[in-house]
C-alpha cells in the first residue's frame, strides 16, 4: 500500500527530508513550542467544555447545587458555568486548566516574539513569518477576550461593558458598530452566542491555519541558530526531528500538560460563583482583566479626562486614544519593524545566525523600554487594589504612574544601551587579556596579578562572529547640491552608530566573513581559511 501510494505521491522523499530536519538544541527555541502545546491543551479542554456550556442569555432562577445563589436570576450561560464547576465530575479542574493554558498560551507567544525581536530572527527571509507571528498574537488576544467574556459573571460583564465603551468612543461610526456587535442596545441577548461562535469556531480556525503557515515557513526557511564553531550562515546544525527531537518535544508536551493540570488543581482562578451573575447596573469591585489586556485597563485609568465637540460629534479622547489608538499603534509598530530596520541597514543578504542582544544595543534598548512601558500600564491597571492594600491615595498613584510612563522607559532605554556597550567592552577585554584562571602570580616588578589563559574556541567564536551594519550615508557626497536621505541616514547613525570594535587579526576577519557569508555567496567546495 505504501509503495503504491509512493508511486503516485512523493511521500517517501518529502517525508524523509522533513523527518531529518535539524532543530537547534537551545532552550530559547522551545518558547514557540510552549505556545503550540498550550494551544493543544486549549483545544482538548475546550472541546470537552463545549459539551456542557450553554451560550444562552435567557434568564431564569438558579436551581443548581451552589446554595448561596439559589433562586437568583441568572442567564443560562452563567448557570451552565456553575453546573460545570460544581456538578460535572472534574469540571472545575478542566475549566481552570483551560483558563491557565490560555494565560500561558498568550504569554508564550509574547515571550517568543520578544526572543525573535532581540535576536534579529525577523530579518530576511523571515519577514513574512514575523508578520504571521504578530497576527497570531493579535488573534490570541481576541480569543482570550472572547473566552473571558463567556461566563456572563459580574467580572466578565464589567470587561464587556468596558469594551462597549471603547467601541462607542470611535468617532462617527462608534454607535453603529456597538449596535452591530451587540445586536441592539447593550447588553442585548446576542453578544454571548456571537462570542461563543467566535471563540470556538472562527478564531480557532484562523489560529490553526496561521500556525500551519508559520510552521511551514519554519521548515522552508530553516531555523536560525547561535554562532558556534561549525555554525555558519549557510547551514543548520542540530538534532534531527525523528527520533531525537520528537522524543524531547513530546516529553515537553507531557510535562507542560502535567504542570497545567497541577496548577489548575492547586491554584484557584476565575471563581465566578464569588462574583455573581452580571447585571448592567452593577460593577464588580477590584475588577482586573487578565494580564494580556491589563495594559489597556491601565492606559484607560491614566488618560486625563479630555473630549472635543466637532461638527455635532463628541470625540471622547480619554477613551479613544488609550482604547483604540494605543493597540492600533502597537501592532502597527510590530508589523512594520522588520521593514523599518531593513530600511536603515539597506539591502542585506539572508541572515540565519542569531544576534546576541548586546551586539545590537539600540534594538535591545528599544525592546527593554517597551517592556518597561507595558509594566507601568499593567501596574496602573490595578491602582485601586494597590491603593486599598497599601493605604495610599488613588490620586497620588495616578500621578506617579503618569510620570513613570514617560520617565521609566526613557531611563530603561539609556541604561540598557549603556549595559550592552559595557558588555561589548568586557568581551573586547576578554579577547585581549584572555580568560581569568583564578591563579595569582608575582610579576618581575614584585607586584601580583591574576593569570589569564586564551579563551576557549567556542567563546571567542561567539564574540567575533557578529553582525555589525554600518550607518548609511547614501546621497551625502560632497559634489551633491542637495543631500538626499537625510532622515534615513540620521536614523541609521542613531541605530548603528555606537558599537565596540573587537580586536581581530586579518585571518580572523576573513574567517568571520566566510562564516557570515550568505547562501550562494561562497563558491562550491570553498573551505574555511
Amino acid at each position: 500500500m505504501v509503495s503504491a501510494l509512493d508511486r503516485r505521491l512523493p511521500v517517501a522523499s518529502a517525508g524523509k527530508e522533513f523527518l531529518r530536519k535539524a532543530f537547534p538544541d537551545h532552550w530559547s527555541f522551545l518558547l514557540g513550542e510552549l505556545a503550540l502545546y498550550s494551544l493543544l491543551v486549549l483545544v482538548l479542554t475546550g472541546v470537552w467544555l463545549t459539551f456542557f456550556f450553554h451560550p444562552d442569555m435567557t434568564e431564569r432562577p438558579y436551581t443548581g447545587s451552589y446554595l448561596p445563589l439559589r433562586g437568583t436570576m441568572t442567564s443560562e450561560a452563567y448557570a451552565s458555568v456553575l453546573h460545570i464547576s460544581f456538578d460535572v465530575r472534574g469540571g472545575l479542574l478542566i475549566r481552570q486548566m483551560h483558563h491557565w493554558a490560555a494565560l500561558v498560551f498568550v504569554a508564550a507567544i509574547g515571550v517568543h516574539l520578544l526572543r525573535i525581536f532581540l535576536t534579529g530572527a525577523f530579518r530576511r527571509p523571515r519577514e513574512v513569518n514575523w508578520t504571521i507571528g504578530v497576527t497570531l498574537f493579535l488573534f490570541s488576544l481576541l480569543e482570550g477576550f472572547c473566552g473571558y467574556s463567556l461566563p456572563d459573571d459580574l467580572l466578565s460583564g464589567t470587561g464587556l461593558r468596558t469594551a462597549q465603551g471603547i467601541v462607542l468612543s470611535i468617532p462617527v461610526v462608534g454607535s453603529y458598530l456597538s449596535f452591530f456587535v451587540f445586536g441592539g442596545q447593550y447588553p442585548g441577548h446576542e453578544i454571548i452566542p456571537r462570542l461563543y461562535v467566535t471563540h470556538i469556531l472562527l478564531v480557532p480556525g484562523l489560529l490553526l491555519a496561521l500556525v500551519g503557515a508559520h510552521l511551514t515557513f519554519v521548515v522552508v526557511h530553516k531555523h536560525t541558530q547561535w554562532a558556534k564553531p561549525g555554525h555558519t550562515n549557510r547551514n543548520v546544525i542540530g538534532k534531527p526531528l525523528v527520533p531525537q527531537y520528537a522524543t524531547k518535544s513530546a516529553g515537553l508536551f507531557f510535562i507542560q500538560a502535567g504542570v497545567l493540570a497541577l496548577v489548575a488543581a492547586l491554584l484557584q482562578i476565575n471563581p465566578v460563583w464569588a462574583f455573581g451573575p452580571y447585571r448592567a447596573d452593577h460593577v464588580s469591585l477590584d475588577a482586573q482583566p487578565d494580564w494580556y489586556v491589563g495594559y489597556l485597563e491601565g492606559a484607560l485609568r491614566l488618560m486625563p479626562a479630555w473630549e472635543t465637540d466637532f461638527a455635532g460629534h463628541t470625540i471622547v479622547w480619554d477613551v479613544f486614544l488609550p482604547g483604540v489608538m494605543l493597540p492600533a499603534v502597537l501592532f502597527l509598530v510590530l508589523y512594520a519593524y522588520p521593514f523599518f530596520e531593513r530600511w536603515l541597514t539597506g539591502p542585506l543578504p539572508e541572515q540565519h545566525l542569531c544576534d546576541r542582544p548586546r551586539n545590537q544595543p539600540t534594538r535591545t534598548a528599544l525592546g527593554a523600554a517597551a517592556v518597561a512601558a507595558y509594566a507601568v500600564l499593567l501596574m496602573a491597571g490595578g491602582q485601586d487594589v494597590l491603593a486599598y492594600k497599601f493605604d495610599l491615595p488613588v490620586e497620588l498613584l495616578t500621578r506617579s504612574f503618569r510620570t513613570a510612563l514617560f520617565v521609566l522607559p526613557f531611563v530603561t532605554y539609556h541604561a540598557t544601551k549603556r549595559a550592552c556597550l559595557g558588555l561589548q567592552a568586557a568581551d573586547r577585554q576578554r579577547l585581549l587579556d584572555g580568560g581569568a584562571t583564578g591563579e595569582v602570580r608575582r610579576t618581575a616588578g614584585g607586584g601580583y596579578e591574576e593569570a589569564h589563559t586564551l579563551l576557549p574556541r567556542e567563546e571567542a567564536y561567539r564574540i567575533l562572529v557578529r553582525d555589525t551594519p554600518r550607518p548609511r550615508a547614501e546621497g551625502t557626497e560632497a559634489w551633491r547640491w542637495f543631500h538626499r536621505h537625510r532622515l534615513r541616514n540620521a536614523l541609521s547613525r542613531w541605530y548603528f552608530g555606537k558599537s565596540v570594535e573587537m580586536p581581530a587579526t586579518a585571518w580572523e576577519k576573513r574567517r568571520v566573513e566566510f562564516v557570515r557569508a550568505a547562501p550562494g555567496e561562497v563558491p562550491e567546495g570553498a573551505e574555511e581559511s
